[in-house]
């Protein structure tokens, strides 16, 4: 019988304080204005100092684990997507794993900056398919706070901080696009444009963190072409076309940029989940936070077809088809 993974629960977490546009203007020479016309962005959230990525990524999978009804005893697997690790090594999955109790199976991340959960559940897909694992724990969590130039208006007022998670269930299918669970997955990337965006630092390179350097014209131009070729590749692959989708789940960089690649797409505004207005760009965890609104708001629904997409630093991008 075909095996496929089906979306069993999903969580989220924000970090308490709220950063408003109006106090970055007293840091930065910048505007209200300027950054929602460019942006979207009004708000986004900032972890607390004594807050790391892991404590982030716990709270939202606790809630993961609730919404889905199981233990993190019942878990084989756990794929945490990010760029802000808590430490160089052990990875950040391992300290998620301890902090849920689960002493059993595996725990590793994957590092795909922005396009991080899209490949996470590439990822946990493939173990479930392959029989590997019957519950995986998929998660994007990040403080990109801690890397930013707060001297920089063109780059600190773009991002935020949060977590989101799902737990993927191993479930007999027929094989075709009318069962629930990951219909099909995308992803590609292009290191020839690793100076486009990036963190000028590393334990290899310098020793020292850094902070995150982009090229935003030049991310945007290839954002739109790349992110709409990568989704009509993965709805081909899933046998199904635009109009069949009821919800694109877009990773929350840019709502110029949400819009533009909607529009190559033909998908009506009324199909997209939003939320970077109020969340900004949480990299690896921007889609799972839009997915968890989107189904605590009822909007998304048992058997909506979903489309997840996004592209990051690398350059990597990629997309999934996900029948809820």
């Amino acid at each position: 019988m075909f095996r496929r993974s089906v979306v069993a629960g999903c969580g989220a977490y924000l970090p308490e304080r709220v950063v408003t546009n109006e106090e970055l203007a007293k840091r930065v020479d910048t505007s209200n204005e300027w950054i929602v016309q460019r942006t979207g962005i009004r708000t986004r959230h900032i972890a607390a100092e004594n807050q790391k990525t892991s404590d982030l990524a716990v709270a939202a999978s606790q809630e993961a684990l609730k919404h889905a009804g199981i233990e993190a005893s019942d878990l084989d697997l756990v794929v945490l997507a990010t760029a802000t690790p808590d430490h160089t090594f052990p990875s950040t999955a391992t300290a998620v794993q301890s902090s849920l109790g689960m002493t059993r199976g595996a725990a590793f991340d994957v590092q795909a900056v922005c396009s991080g959960f899209v490949y996470a559940i590439n990822v946990a897909d493939n173990f479930i398919r392959l029989n590997q694992a019957d519950n995986v724990l998929v998660i994007g969590a990040e403080t990109f706070s801690r890397i930013l130039d707060w001297k920089d208006r063109s780059t600190c007022v773009l991002f935020g901080d949060g977590a989101g998670a799902l737990v993927l269930k191993g479930e007999q299918g027929t094989g075709d696009n009318t069962d629930r669970g990951v219909l099909s997955n995308c992803l590609h990337s292009d290191g020839r444009y690793h100076n486009l965006l990036y963190v000028d630092g590393g334990p290899s390179a310098t020793q020292t963190v850094g902070h995150l350097r982009m090229e935003g014209r030049e991310v945007f131009k290839h954002a739109v072409k790349n992110l709409s070729s990568v989704v009509g590749e993965a709805l081909d692959l899933a046998g199904l076309a635009s109009e069949d989708v009821d919800w694109l789940v877009p990773h929350q960089a840019n709502q110029r940029i949400i819009s533009s690649t909607a529009r190559k797409l033909r998908v009506g505004n009324e199909k997209i989940v939003m939320t970077v207005e109020r969340h900004a760009n949480t990299s690896a965890a921007s889609i799972p936070l839009a997915l968890e609104d989107a189904v605590s708001n009822r909007r998304i629904c048992k058997n909506d077809v979903i489309v997840l997409e996004a592209m990051g630093g690398g350059f990597t991008w990629g997309a999934n088809v996900i029948r809820w």
